[in-house]
């Protein structure tokens, strides 16, 4: 796949960054977003000439509308935008909770409904979904929801844009900075042991995670498909 217009929403760093990074290697036209206009020009900056770092905020539908207005053909869209977070079920706010749920699955509906004007034929979307969509833990159960319902985009949408490819990537524990604002200093402690638990014995690197959204896009037979990059830890 080369020479195609792509869009990586949320990408500035972790996993998007990496599929910004390796779309532009492999000759590929690419946009990255971020809600930091200045993070995103930097990273932007930092892939590769050619690449550009645009602002955009998915809890905004203003913002994504007027995003994606601006743009001309799209080829594919790849979603990262999305956190997680831990805390009971009966602690705090429940809207607070679901700020992260709708996030992630709300904010890819809006991508989709602005995007879908400018998209090429055959052209794709690919969503990211997660392993806590098959093991949940508890404290997680936003991540659980937000990322089953990523999942679940990938299949709806085939038979309403049947001229488009819906798919989604379900990573497990993967090494990037989100787990730096959600474990701390315990980052390295907790995916040292939960490598030693997964059949691999390894955490992905978002690099290996970026390959596989390549591959989504790339192979024209792959729709409605949600591939695994967790090492077979959803299985132990």
């Amino acid at each position: 796949m080369t020479q195609k217009k792509m869009v990586v929403i949320g990408g500035s760093s972790g996993i998007g960054k990496s599929v910004a990074a390796l779309a532009f290697e492999s000759g590929n036209d690419v946009i990255l977003t971020s809600r930091d206009a200045h993070k995103a020009e930097r990273v932007a900056q930092e892939i590769g000439p050619g690449v550009k770092g645009w602002a955009l905020d998915v809890d905004n539908e203003d913002d994504v509308n007027a995003f994606f207005q601006q743009l001309d053909a799209i080829d594919h869209v790849y979603v990262a935008a999305g956190t997680t977070g831990l805390g009971a079920l009966t602690e705090g706010a429940l809207e607070d909770h679901l700020l992260r749920f709708h996030t992630r699955f709300t904010g890819s509906l809006r991508v989709v409904r602005a995007a879908l004007a400018k998209m090429n034929p055959g052209g794709s979307f690919v969503f990211t979904g997660g392993i806590s969509t098959d093991r949940p833990i508890a404290g997680a159960w936003v991540s659980g929801l937000g990322t089953a319902s990523a999942e679940q985009l990938a299949k709806v949408l085939v038979p309403e844009f049947p001229h488009l490819r819906f798919n989604a990537i379900s990573p497990g524990y993967t090494d990037t900075p989100m787990w730096d604002a959600v474990l701390g200093d315990n980052k390295t402690a907790v995916l040292t042991e939960v490598a030693s638990k997964i059949p691999t014995g390894k955490i992905a690197t978002s690099e290996e995670v970026a390959s596989a959204v390549l591959f989504l896009m790339s192979n024209p037979s792959v729709n409605g498909e949600v591939l695994h990059i967790d090492g077979g830890a959803r299985f132990v």
